[in-house]
């Protein structure tokens, strides 16, 4: 792997995390059509992730941190709660519970915890089936016609009301499923699920905030998920220096494009995306032919 290549699939990482176009797709197309070998399996592409999940975070940084405070406390409090369970049952007690719910963020997290179980179930069953995908060009393009279609569906949907005080858990685990579903490379995440928020009612701009902010825990956990796998691997200084460079490229244009997502959405201007998608899966599978 050379400096171009990392600065290449991180400029392709950065654009198409968050735009609805599926950046596994696009990274599976491209590392197969250039035969870029990365070195050290998929260490890189778990950096190109941080970098954009860093984007995300500084996006919504507020979002985050009073996601990550009043989170604990949800967890502290679920905890407490089963503390006092045990010792009202044992000492035939009758000591009060904490309340779980108390405002807006603690409902938001548990909201993004509910789509987070589903999405890691799935990724956790998928993941041998979408990496051997993802090996292949025909499959990411059936990937992208997917979502295309699915855009062209959402091109339009006005969407409803549902902020995170009126959307249910059962709204929650709809998200998580269809994301779970999303790891499979040419089907975007972010596409998928904001489809979802909207077409289950939710406000357009909450729709976006939720989509982006899920993708937190999914990140993290497919990282940690992937870095068990790294072993063995002769890392140079050049290489690290690389695989750097194309960190911080995927992070910074990643911040632009949440920004341009925002708006994208508020707009409902989507059917662009979706030719797009149509055309790149069409190229994809025809590739995969001419080239077998």
């Amino acid at each position: 792997m050379n400096l171009f290549e990392a600065i290449l699939l991180g400029l392709v990482q950065g654009l198409t995390e968050f735009l609805p176009v599926s950046s596994s797709g696009h990274l599976a197309i491209l590392q197969q059509l250039l035969k870029v070998d990365t070195d050290t399996g998929i260490l890189f592409e778990t950096l190109l992730h941080l970098g954009t999940l860093v984007a995300v975070c500084l996006v919504f940084w507020r979002d985050v941190k009073n996601l990550l405070i009043h989170g604990i406390g949800l967890i502290g409090a679920v905890f407490y709660n089963g503390y006092v369970f045990v010792r009202n049952k044992i000492k035939k007690e009758n000591k009060p519970y904490k309340r779980l719910i108390t405002n807006a963020y603690r409902k938001f997290a548990a909201l993004i915890i509910v789509t987070s179980v589903p999405t890691a179930i799935l990724g956790l069953a998928l993941s041998s089936f979408t990496e051997t995908a993802a090996k292949t060009l025909i499959m990411p393009g059936i990937g992208l016609l997917i979502t295309a279609i699915l855009l062209l569906l959402m091109d339009g949907k006005k969407g409803g009301k549902k902020k995170a005080k009126a959307t249910t858990y059962k709204d929650a685990g709809v998200i998580g499923i269809v994301q779970g579903i999303a790891t499979f490379p040419g089907i975007s995440r972010s596409g998928s699920t904001i489809a979802a928020c909207l077409f289950l009612g939710l406000d357009r701009s909450f729709a976006v905030k939720y989509s982006f902010l899920a993708s937190v825990p999914a990140i993290v956990g497919a990282n940690l998920l992937e870095l068990r796998h790294i072993g063995g691997s002769e890392i140079n200084g050049t290489l690290i220096a690389y695989y750097l460079v194309g960190m911080v490229v995927s992070g910074v244009v990643g911040y632009i494009c949440v920004r341009f997502m925002i708006n994208i959405v508020k707009k409902s201007k989507y059917q662009y995306f979706a030719y797009y998608c149509a055309g790149i899966g069409i190229i994809s599978i025809v590739g995969y032919f001419l080239i077998k």
